[in-house]
C-alpha cells in the first residue's frame, strides 16, 4: 500500500508556495502519486457605501473582481503545474471561493479525497493572504488530512 496517493498543494503564487510545490511534486514522483493545486479566492463583496453615495467606477464590479482574481489564480496555478511537469507528475488545477483561505484548503482536501496537504509557511503575496503563516496554522488545527509544512 502506498503512503500517499493524492497530494493537495495550496498556492498563492508566492516564491515560498512554489518552493512547497516543488517539494510536493518531488514527493509525488517518488510515491507515484497525483497532485492537485488549489488557489483559494475570497468571494466578491460589493463595496459598502452610504445610501447617498454612488460608486461609479466599474473597477468595483463583480466582473472586474473575477477578472483580476482569475488572472492571479491562473498565474499561480500555472507555476505549480510547471513544477509538477518538471517532476513528471500529473497535476490538476482547482479554484475555490472561501471566506477564509484555510477553510477552502481543508474543504478541497476533503472533497478531492487528498491524503496529504503540502503547503508553505510564512508565505507573502501581493494579494495579501492565501497561504500565510496564520492560514497554515489554521489548516494544521482544522484538517483531518496530514499536513507537510515547507519553509
Amino acid at each position: 500500500m502506498k503512503a500517499y496517493k493524492h497530494i493537495l498543494i495550496p498556492t498563492d503564487g508566492s516564491a515560498l508556495s512554489l518552493k512547497a510545490a516543488r517539494h510536493a511534486a518531488s514527493l509525488a514522483k517518488d510515491l507515484d502519486a497525483k497532485v492537485t493545486a488549489v488557489y483559494v479566492t475570497q468571494p466578491w463583496m460589493p463595496p459598502i457605501a452610504e445610501e447617498s453615495l454612488v460608486v461609479a467606477s466599474y473597477a468595483y464590479t463583480e466582473a472586474a473582481y473575477r477578472k483580476r482574481t482569475d488572472a492571479s489564480a491562473d498565474k499561480a496555478l500555472a507555476k505549480v503545474a510547471k513544477a509538477a511537469a518538471g517532476s513528471r507528475v500529473r497535476c490538476e488545477k482547482l479554484r475555490i471561493d472561501a471566506s477564509r483561505p484555510w477553510e477552502g484548503i481543508v474543504k478541497a482536501a476533503k472533497d478531492q479525497k487528498c491524503d496529504l496537504i503540502v503547503m508553505a509557511s510564512h508565505g507573502r503575496s501581493p494579494l495579501g493572504g492565501l497561504v500565510l503563516g496564520s492560514e497554515t496554522t489554521n489548516v494544521l488545527s482544522h484538517s483531518r488530512t496530514p499536513v507537510l509544512v515547507c519553509r
